[in-house]
């Protein structure tokens, strides 16, 4: 028996135990092994016009034997010599590949697709075989060769017989190992079906080259007998027929021109087992320092799992139409996470594993690259295909605005212009650029309302006083609205009509456009504003004025309120939101960066009962123009303590429940409402 070259047990044992994580790849290694050997055999017939190779029998041959336990994968490539086995499979980690490759680099164009480069994935076979035996015969050699190993100790190389050139790798399977102390076992049976062996040719080496065959077991009807009266029964017989299993060309790799749209759905709905076919489909091919090639699609809705945590995001990376990850995060961010696709590179660096990458700066530049293209046709479905586009952001919608939220606001730039909101005033869903472009002159913020429900927000006299001066109103149903519009602070209206800082300058700017000049735009910062929060800067000086001055009229009144609703509120004030007669006789407003709407959401959280949880800083506003604001004054000036305190707790009650908040002891709030009647 031979010796392994380099350090033998301990290396052969790493390979075996340590550098794999998955056992079921063997197969996929296995076969790119043949691929590699049948892509040699068919470069040198192509550059040796002395070598007759018929293109059309090149391929690679699959098989089991459940009862010998063994699977065997073949092929008609170019085969090995006796030194070439000792060479290759004797010294572990010489790639042959690798080095045919070399040999052949300014040559080998567009017809040489060698996939090895470690030389280590053909002891991934022992992984799952107990023995492994190699039967080879060179091209143009009379005479094969037999390698015979069990992984341990060393192996040996006899002759042995073999039709034509090519190479056979037999697996004799391990035995299955029960598991233990509810540790689940090792089935190795699995690889030894017909529907196993399929599966895993399909997920991982389905768009290998080279035809992959297999010999599968179908049932046919057999022929009705002459003698066969009415009440014949078809009969049925299984035979065997020899079916190419994988698909061997990518359609990634073919021009987006020369593939119909039906079979870019066709590929998606079967790859990705969806049954809807997809909003959109993104093709590209990338060249520069990278090479690659991308097929993207947008779902056509969202996955029952898209916001669990089990969901997992992922595009599948093929290098040389090999898969080497099912779901590579890293090509999407999270924000993102709905595309589906696969991206397929020879020129990324490979672990030596080929199951991950050993560059992430590869990975990251493909990723880029990747979110500039789905961007841009996010940004095109929303412009051109609106209804289209809604569809899409109802059900994806919520991860661009977390992608905004969880960067901090740092991706605000990319994402701000691709978001939609309910438009009060429109009635419809716009993006904060038309909602912009619609702005009344003087107007400096964009105006939202928060809560969990449109209609209601509609009603509030929050929002209603604000559309009343001529303002929209966003209404923001999603719990990671208002936190999505804090993280931004601010939206960056391009291209704005400018707006000049005197009569003068507006007026000179106005003869210049009438002379056909172009108008002068500019960028705006808008302040994002909630019409719950904060002073809003809607009134005008005389409202102001007498707000100031109902505020000194009253000072009592309020002093009384804010003594009778205790620490419930920060204070009560006089409101320049609710104006008029028929403006709703109180509000609830709040200061600080909290609002009562993210309060409850915080407070649906999983920490939500959690003592010191921070609440929102409450205002009790009043409408001075309402004629309940005059019987408060009146009880107030009767020196009635109580009857202002029953008011108060009325007015703050009612407030609250305008926000959709449910009053602290809503037995005490009916009670005081009977009273009154």
């Amino acid at each position: 028996m031979r010796k392994f070259k380099t350090e033998s047990k301990k290396l052969l044992d790493l390979m075996i135990n340590s550098i794999y994580t998955n056992k079921e790849i063997f197969l996929r290694e296995l076969i790119s092994n043949a691929s590699d050997a049948v892509d040699k055999l068919n470069f040198k017939s192509l550059t040796d016009e002395s070598m007759h190779v018929d293109q059309a029998d090149l391929a690679i041959r699959v098989s089991f034997d459940r009862d010998a336990r063994t699977i065997t994968v073949s092929d008609n490539g170019i085969g090995m010599t006796a030194e070439e086995l000792e060479r290759n499979l004797g010294t572990i980690a010489h790639s042959g590949s690798e080095e045919f490759k070399t040999e052949n680099a300014e040559s080998q164009g567009d017809a040489l697709d060698i996939i090895g480069q470690f030389g280590v994935g053909f002891y991934s076979a022992f992984m799952v075989a107990k023995r492994v035996r190699v039967v080879s015969r060179a091209f143009g050699e009379d005479e094969a060769h037999v390698w015979e190993s069990d992984g341990l100790k060393g192996y040996t190389i006899e002759p042995g017989e073999r039709a034509e050139h090519g190479t056979d790798v037999i697996l004799t399977l391990r035995e299955n190992v029960p598991g233990e102390n509810g540790e689940e076992g090792e089935n190795y049976d699995r690889y030894l079906s017909e529907w196993g062996l399929k599966d895993l040719i399909r997920r991982y080496s389905n768009y290998v080259r080279y035809p992959i065959q297999m010999m599968v077991t179908k049932s046919r009807q057999k022929p009705k007998p002459e003698d066969a009266g009415d009440d014949y029964k078809p009969e049925y017989e299984d035979y065997e027929e020899l079916e190419t299993i994988n698909s061997m060309t990518p359609i990634w790799k073919k021009r987006r021109e020369d593939v119909e749209d039906a079979d870019y759905n066709e590929f998606y709905k079967s790859t990705f087992h969806d049954f809807e076919d997809p909003a959109r489909t993104i093709s590209f091919h990338a060249e520069g320092a990278l090479e690659y090639d991308a097929l993207l699609f947008i779902p056509g809705r969202a996955p029952f799992d898209l916001y669990s945590k089990d969901y997992e995001k992922g595009l599948a990376l093929y290098s040389s139409n090999v898969m080497i990850m099912e779901k590579c995060a890293d090509l999407l961010p999270d924000y993102y996470n709905f595309v589906r696709g696969v991206v397929d590179s020879a020129d990324v660096s490979l672990n030596i594993s080929r199951e991950t990458l050993q560059q992430n700066r590869q990975l990251r530049a493909i990723a880029r690259r990747i979110e500039k293209r789905v961007t841009s046709d996010l940004e095109d479905m929303r412009d051109n295909d609106r209804e289209a586009y809604e569809k899409f952001f109802e059900s994806f919608g919520r991860g661009l605005k977390y992608g905004i939220y969880a960067s901090y606001g740092a991706k605000a730039t990319e994402l701000a212009d691709l978001l939609l909101f309910w438009s009060a005033k429109e009635q419809k869903m716009i993006t904060l650029a038309e909602y912009a472009k619609a702005m009344p002159e003087g107007q400096k913020a964009i105006y939202f309302a928060a809560g969990d429900d449109r209609d209601r927000l509609s009603k509030m006299p929050v929002v209603t006083g604000v559309l009343a001066r001529g303002f929209d109103v966003l209404l923001c149903t999603q719990d990671v609205d208002e936190f999505t519009f804090q993280s931004m602070r601010e939206y960056v209206a391009r291209d704005m009509p400018k707006v000049y800082e005197d009569d003068a300058a507006r007026e000179a700017a106005e003869k210049a456009v009438a002379d056909g000049a172009e108008p002068e735009l500019e960028d705006r910062h808008l302040e994002l504003k909630n019409v719950a929060t904060g002073d809003l800067d809607l009134a005008s000086e005389d409202e102001k004025k007498e707000a100031e001055e109902a505020s000194k009229e009253h000072a009592d009144l309020f002093s009384a309120m804010k003594e009778a609703l205790g620490d419930h509120v920060q204070k009560v004030a006089v409101s320049s939101r609710l104006v008029s007669a028929d403006d709703a006789p109180a509000c609830i407003t709040t200061e600080g960066p909290l609002s009562l709407e993210m309060e409850k959401v915080l407070k649906r959280g999983p920490e939500g009962d959690i003592e010191g949880m921070p609440t929102a800083q409450r205002v009790l506003e009043l409408n001075a123009k309402n004629p309940v604001f005059a019987k408060l004054a009146a009880a107030q000036e009767a020196g009635d303590a109580d009857k202002v305190k029953l008011y108060a707790g009325l007015l703050y009650d009612q407030a609250l429940l305008v926000e959709g908040i449910l009053p602290e002891d809503p037995v005490a709030f009916a009670k005081n409402v009977c009273e009154l009647m």
